[in-house]
């Protein structure tokens, strides 16, 4: 990963306000600033013109990042919720959010280690790198050899985050509506509300343990997945120890040949259709630093769990009528697939119900050919085009459950992974083999939503 900055993180509530406080008024400061030099060349601005310049953008990103937790992640989901709908400036500020944040200094993680493990914790430790090799909303990853000679990953929870998450996101919403830097249209309440919830359990991370020895048990004999080992005596609700993983990021795979490219991208897409249609369970973040990628041992393992998200078995009905409706172009079908999903609100008019339908059915191409050219596709364009359209032109936007969100998210980010590495998949061959024997292989003790992004 690239360096991260080491910045104090403020946990008082007086300390993370003042901090949204002083943003507040360096994006008016910005915009004044801007306004007066557009006028005084003559030329004409609007309010949130003035917002989107690219100091402001930073402002933005760049505070987020320091008070990471609840207020960083806010910005990732907007900018998964609404990135089609933003100028791309904005978007790809936001997207930043999901990787880049800040690490903590010694004097705040020393506290963490020792409330965990007690004051001579490091006794245990042979070694210990107190600079993270990864940082993101949650927490950050530090590398240590312990003295009986195993080399471990420990994931470390950002202080008072958890404190922080209902008035981060309140506070967070208000700035990012206030600075004009969300679209109009866009309805918040729902997906922050659930945020708010399923924020609190992201920040359990033996929860996460749990996720991760679900998915090694049922990985278990798929030579081409690895997931890490939990250290139970090691982790708890703000630490997380597992065995360290070799590998290289997965964006190496563009140095290999076209075969190789082409075999592991199947595979990432053949285990998203397994994990819905028969784990019932999905590590929804896409994000490329989740893989591991060892050319010598050609394997894959899977690192970040505190993405996993349970899926009712409704939802996961909903999802295959709407993936067979799109492949046999059955818009009827596919209408109600979606309203089972939960993606239509109830004001909609038949002309928005149609253009949601186009988004779709442009999102479920690859389905209907035998092999997808994603290397000279531009679906994401069109499916850019396609929702400025619907939210801006016809002025409707409604969020999906943010289950089904995340679950777009990560379809998405398999489409980008493909069109980077231009490869052709036989999408629907591989989602057809996921189908079959769903009924009797699906698992039926979903539990409900797990967490979200870290």
């Amino acid at each position: 990963m690239s360096q991260t900055k080491n910045r104090r993180l403020h946990r008082s509530r007086l300390g993370r306000f003042s901090q949204l406080g002083r943003l507040a008024g360096g994006v008016a400061g910005g915009m004044l600033s801007e306004g007066v030099k557009r006028w005084s060349n003559g030329e004409g601005f609007s309010a949130r013109e003035l917002a989107l310049t690219p100091a402001n953008l930073e402002r933005v990103s760049d505070r987020l990042s320091q008070m990471r937790g609840a207020a960083m992640k806010v910005g990732q989901l907007v900018s998964m919720d609404a990135g089609h709908l933003m100028p791309a400036e904005l978007s790809a500020l936001l997207n930043r959010l999901r990787s880049d944040a800040d690490a903590l200094p010694l004097s705040q993680l020393e506290p963490v280690l020792a409330d965990a493990w007690g004051n001579n914790w490091i006794n245990q430790f042979s070694q210990f790198s107190y600079q993270p090799i990864a940082a993101a909303s949650i927490g950050q990853v530090h590398k240590a050899v312990l003295r009986t000679g195993e080399t471990l990953a420990i994931k470390v929870q950002y202080p008072g985050v958890r404190r922080s998450i209902d008035s981060d996101i309140d506070n967070v919403a208000t700035l990012l509506r206030w600075s004009r830097l969300l679209p109009d249209a866009l309805d918040l309440a729902p997906l922050l509300a659930d945020a708010k919830a399923q924020l609190h359990a992201e920040t359990d991370y033996q929860q996460e343990a749990r996720s991760m020895q679900r998915f090694s048990d049922r990985l278990t004999g798929r030579s081409e997945w690895a997931v890490p080992d939990v250290f139970t005596e090691l982790s708890g609700p703000t630490v997380l120890a597992m065995s360290y993983a070799q590998g290289e990021p997965l964006e190496r795979l563009e140095e290999a040949d076209h075969a190789t490219r082409e075999r592991w991208v199947s595979r990432l897409f053949e285990l998203f259709f397994e994990e819905l249609f028969r784990f019932g369970s999905v590590q929804t973040d896409p994000n490329y630093a989740n893989y591991l990628y060892d050319d010598a041992r050609q394997v894959i393992t899977l690192l970040d769990f505190g993405a996993v998200r349970d899926y009712e078995p409704e939802m996961i009905d909903g999802y295959q009528a709407l993936f067979m409706a799109a492949m046999h172009l059955d818009r009827t079908a596919l209408f109600e697939a979606a309203r089972q999903i939960g993606y239509f609100s109830e004001s909609i008019d038949d002309a928005q119900a149609e253009a949601v339908l186009d988004l779709f059915m442009i999102a479920t191409e690859p389905l209907r050919v035998t092999r997808y050219d994603f290397g000279s596709s531009d679906i994401a364009t069109r499916l850019r085009e396609q929702g400025l359209e619907l939210s801006m032109k016809q002025g409707y936007w409604h969020s999906p459950p943010v289950a089904s969100l995340f679950l777009h998210r990560k379809l998405a980010g398999l489409y980008l992974l493909a069109q980077r590495l231009g490869v052709a998949l036989p999408v629907r061959a591989l989602l057809e083999q996921r189908l079959g024997g769903n009924e009797q292989s699906l698992d039926k003790h979903p539990a409900g939503c797990h967490s979200l992004v870290d």
